[in-house]
């Protein structure tokens, strides 16, 4: 979006792959996500005095009549979630044409940026790009097969940035042996929520071969370093009326079948009717409201739909995203430590720390 903005011919775009936007195309199941109505600082693992600026002077409203006027209108789903009407290329063609104004640079990959008396030189793998400023928006390092790398932390940390530790965020959990027979439930989902370091994810959890994933999860690993979460797999269950039915509780508990039978086999209960469970096996059962255990890991970078860590934001002018440390050194985007929850803020927080980089360029035109 950023080079849609900017006066024509302002900037050269250098991309290492032979087409922009690839983690558009794939995002949001091929419909990206773009942005979400319910929109603010609290859904960003971030410091909040950095990003509202931004977020306040081109918000999820101002985004959505932007593209409204370039004749793209999102579609409203899951409540509060905008997509693609029909593809993810949608945006990316808009985009494209917006900045076809801008010279670009396909196939070339950045080696370094290094600054000698007012000049930044850009290395690349073609040729070397003298410039009076440079932007890092390079983004973070999952979905390294769609070009993902690290030279955004590299570039920062030439420049003497500190560079908060990256993990893998929005990605499913790989399990310990206590819990493998969640892989044996592959493909099977059922609604919960997840309270990891006093944040409720709700949404469904998907069995997976190496797993679990699904939307709570990938939420939930936003916030996860290590150690245990807490699923309640049950929510909002009544438990008052159990021990009046004559169903088995394969049938009574709001799960799948082949869920509910999995975990009384581990819980070591038998599926018999309500009306013959004890007060022990009632208080067992009612376990699955606070299933706690500890994830072995994640499905790593390949798998991950973001990256969390970044350029530490102290060091970054949280108006025009310009470096405190190197003047006309701009970054903008997910390089930066500023993680959005699943449902469009990763997009929005791209598309707002772009124009407020751009609103610079622009200003100094005026």
């Amino acid at each position: 979006m950023l080079a849609s903005l900017l006066p024509k011919k302002f900037a050269t775009l250098i991309e290492k792959n032979a087409a922009p936007g690839a983690k558009i195309v794939v995002s949001g199941g091929g419909k990206c996500n773009i942005t979400n109505a319910v929109m603010s600082s609290d859904f960003f693992l971030a410091e909040k005095s950095f990003i509202e600026p931004s977020l306040e002077a081109f918000s999820e409203k101002d985004l959505l009549q932007w593209l409204k006027k370039r004749g793209l209108v999102p579609a409203l789903k899951k409540g509060s979630q905008y997509f693609c009407q029909a593809s993810s290329r949608e945006l990316l063609s808009l985009l494209q044409k917006e900045s076809r104004k801008q010279n670009f640079l396909y196939k070339e990959t950045v080696l370094s940026v290094t600054k000698r008396g007012a000049y930044f030189y850009v290395q690349t793998d073609k040729r070397v790009l003298s410039a009076d400023a440079v932007v890092v928006a390079s983004g973070g390092l999952s979905f390294p097969r769609l070009g993902a790398s690290g030279i955004g932390y590299e570039v920062a940390e030439y420049f003497g940035h500190t560079v908060v530790r990256t993990a893998p965020a929005l990605v499913g959990f790989t399990v310990q042996k206590e819990q493998f027979f969640f892989k044996e439930l592959s493909g099977a989902s059922t609604e919960v929520v997840i309270t990891i370091n006093g944040k409720q994810c709700r949404g469904s959890l998907l069995f997976a071969h190496k797993g679990m994933s699904g939307p709570a999860v990938l939420d939930a690993s936003l916030y996860w370093e290590k150690g245990k979460i807490e699923i309640d797999f049950l929510p909002g269950f009544v438990w008052e009326n159990i021990r009046k039915s004559s169903k088995k509780l394969s049938s009574l508990l709001p799960m799948p079948k082949r869920v509910t039978k999995a975990f009384l086999l581990q819980l070591k209960l038998d599926d018999k009717t309500g009306n013959n469970i004890t007060d022990r096996e009632l208080l067992v059962l009612k376990g699955l409201n606070h299933y706690s255990f500890a994830p072995a890991g994640t499905f790593g970078y390949s798998k991950a739909e973001v990256t969390k860590g970044g350029v530490d934001t102290a060091e970054v002018c949280s108006r025009t995203m310009m470096s405190k440390k190197t003047e006309g050194l701009f970054f903008t985007g997910e390089v930066l430590n500023v993680t959005g929850r699943l449902g469009g803020y990763n997009f929005q927080w791209a598309f707002s720390s772009a124009v407020s980089c751009a609103r610079f360029f622009t200003g100094r035109q005026r």
